[in-house]
């Protein structure tokens, strides 16, 4: 193979020109006479027998090319793209010149990596929102855990109420006619939970167990089942059990049981430092949220749309990698949502854009600020991959080549530099609600100001 040249035809749209050498292109067509001869019949050959100059002749001397150039494509593309020096992000599109003695020409049209230009990117100024840490928050994660440690006990002394899980059997009939679904024993149902049609529950409040009712009902106008929709109904009910939940004691031992505290205040203080740093995290998000945005703003680039297709193509394969590992499939998923393909693209392809955009403003920094990575940089980023999906770091290392970790390292000194230099305003939630009302309650003022002055 040879490059032969190289002409830019359009914006970031190139044509790579290259020669498949003619002995290669021999020797790839040899390959597909191989191939197909014993599938071939010639008069007065045996089948698989006849030699290839005969086939030629009978068929055209061309009825092997088109295999044997695309066996040979590959290869002879991957090194005149090297060879080409263009940072290439699409597929190409391959067509053939010529078929002479010297070999094959062929022409690949490709997209590049667009030229970027970004400025300010330093000193953006962006809000830090803080959400503190009330009582509240602390007890309701600490009743949390209460309710995942709580246990479940039989109700015996009184009649149901809000929040016992009733066991019942129940009939519904409409106009005195049993109808299909509405019937069940033995069902477990948490009354308040809102499972049945609203009325339910409240019906069977006051209740003991062994009686025998009825609970009049009237279904939804919107009920999925269109018989019943809008309809009076009644369900014969008995009440054969009640169940509560039964939270443990909030104490010390409480604390023991659900963490590695002794006392109950230490439990309640860790919970405390672990929701202010959950919140800091979230705040931190929020910023740099605020900052993709900003630097998406200040990007000034032309990019090609196979950069995003090969991206929403990386997202997709991605959600389809986790839900194999959950045992699921696209095919089954797209069953359960009525989702296809082409629909399921066109949801991550707005987050496809946001990533490209996003990685384009960062490798540009980069390129502006000079940074570099060294050698110990990237063994420590092998090492720290291989630690985190518990590989052999040869395994990672065969996987990813320098090049790409060089690269991730870059971007990520850039975003560090982009954070460390924006101008944060801190504010904490409800300063933050206070001036957003205001800027609302502002704008509307001037929306009407601006009608009355028209």
């Amino acid at each position: 193979m040879s490059l032969q040249k190289t002409v830019k035809t359009g914006t970031n749209l190139y044509e790579i020109e290259f020669l498949v050498n003619k002995n290669d292109f021999d020797a790839a067509i040899e390959k597909a006479y191989r191939k197909n001869v014993k599938s071939i019949n010639v008069p007065g050959f045996r089948k698989g027998k006849a030699p290839r100059s005969i086939i030629e002749k009978m068929y055209g001397v061309g009825v092997f090319y088109e295999e044997a150039i695309n066996d040979c494509l590959p290869a002879a593309y991957s090194e005149a793209a090297k060879e080409s020096a263009l940072d290439i992000v699409s597929q190409p599109e391959f067509d053939v010149s010529s078929i002479d003695e010297n070999g094959v020409l062929v022409k690949a049209t490709v997209y590049v990596k667009p030229e970027v230009q970004i400025k300010d990117y330093l000193g953006i100024p962006v809000e830090k929102v803080v959400t503190p840490v009330t009582d509240a928050d602390i007890d309701a994660d600490i009743n949390a855990a209460r309710e995942r440690n709580a246990r479940t006990i039989d109700i015996t002394d009184r009649p149901a109420e809000l929040g016992d899980t009733a066991v019942i059997d129940y009939e519904g009939f409409c106009d005195d006619i049993p109808f299909e679904g509405g019937k069940a024993e033995g069902h477990h149902l948490k009354l308040g939970s809102g499972q049945f049609i609203p009325g339910f529950d409240e019906q069977i409040v006051g209740k003991s167990i062994g009686e025998s009712f009825d609970v009049k009902v009237t279904f939804p106008t919107e009920y999925h089942a269109e018989n019943l929709a809008g309809k009076d109904a009644i369900f014969k009910v008995t009440l054969h059990g009640l169940k509560a939940t039964e939270l443990p004691a909030l104490d010390d031992e409480f604390a023991k049981d659900v963490s590695e505290f002794n006392t109950l205040d230490e439990y309640k203080a860790d919970v405390a430092a672990k929701l202010t740093k959950k919140n800091e995290s979230a705040a931190e998000a929020q910023v740099e949220e605020q900052l993709i945005d900003a630097l998406i703003d200040l990007l000034d680039a032309d990019i090609p749309t196979p950069m995003f297709d090969t991206e929403t193509e990386n997202f997709v394969r991605d959600f389809d990698n986790r839900l194999r590992m959950q045992g699921l499939n696209l095919s089954t998923y797209f069953n359960y949502t009525g989702l296809n393909l082409d629909a399921l693209r066109e949801q991550f392809r707005p987050q496809a854009e946001r990533q490209v955009k996003t990685r384009l403003a960062l490798e540009k920094i980069a390129e502006l600020e000079g940074f570099e990575v060294s050698d110990e940089e990237i063994e420590e980023e092998y090492n720290r991959i291989a630690k985190l999906y518990s590989m052999e770091v040869e395994q990672i290392k065969n996987s990813i080549d320098a090049e790409g970790i060089a690269a991730d390292l870059k971007v990520k000194k850039a975003v560090e530099l982009v954070k460390e230099k924006a101008v944060v305003t801190e504010k904490t939630a409800e300063t933050a609600e206070t001036a957003e009302a205001t800027d609302a309650a502002e704008a509307t003022d001037a929306a009407e100001v601006d009608k009355e002055e028209k």
